[in-house]
């Protein structure tokens, strides 16, 4: 029973950590930022994290097993985000909103590249999601959307075991 209310009482497990550290890790990656001129900003650096974080749930929705991961792994995104907030002076008043309206576009951004994907045309979530609107231009986009399909393919290439222990490609 202890274990059911777990993410409820703040017991969350741990074992989605490796995976969410590997998804900061591939948002952090330098050609985000340099080829694909995502801005360098703390909203670039969300909306990176938000991309990278969106496949790899969508890789998770693929099997049935990986529905607690994803659910663990969103859990630490919360969590993280609810530290960056306050280490940028958002007191605990408006930090709960915050943290609706980030899981919010965290939603939106996963629907919105499932639907890229499937119809083969990534670039117009991009501009909304990753850009904000603001088009750096085809060949950032074109960086952006080329390594994130090649992300994708590799995830679903990779057994589910592998991805839920954080060894993303």
């Amino acid at each position: 029973m202890a274990k059911m209310f777990g993410g409820i009482f703040g017991g969350r497990s741990e074992s989605a950590l490796p995976l969410y550290n590997a998804v900061v890790t591939r948002a952090r990656a330098p050609h985000w930022y340099l080829d694909g001129q995502v801005p360098d900003t703390v909203d670039g650096r969300f909306d990176m994290v938000a991309a990278i974080l969106s496949f790899v749930v969508l890789r998770l929705e693929k099997d049935p097993a990986g529905a607690a991961t994803s659910a663990l792994l969103t859990e630490h995104f919360v969590s993280d985000m609810d530290g960056q907030l306050r280490e940028l002076g958002i007191g605990d008043v408006v930090v709960g909103k915050h943290i609706g309206k980030m899981m919010s576009m965290l939603g939106g951004r996963i629907g919105a590249y499932r639907d890229g994907l499937a119809a083969g045309d990534l670039p117009p979530a991009l501009l909304r999601n990753l850009y904000r609107g603001v088009d750096p231009g085809a060949p950032a986009v074109g960086h952006a959307r080329d390594s994130l399909v090649a992300f994708d393919a590799a995830l679903t290439a990779l057994p589910l075991d592998a991805v839920m222990t954080g060894q993303l490609p």
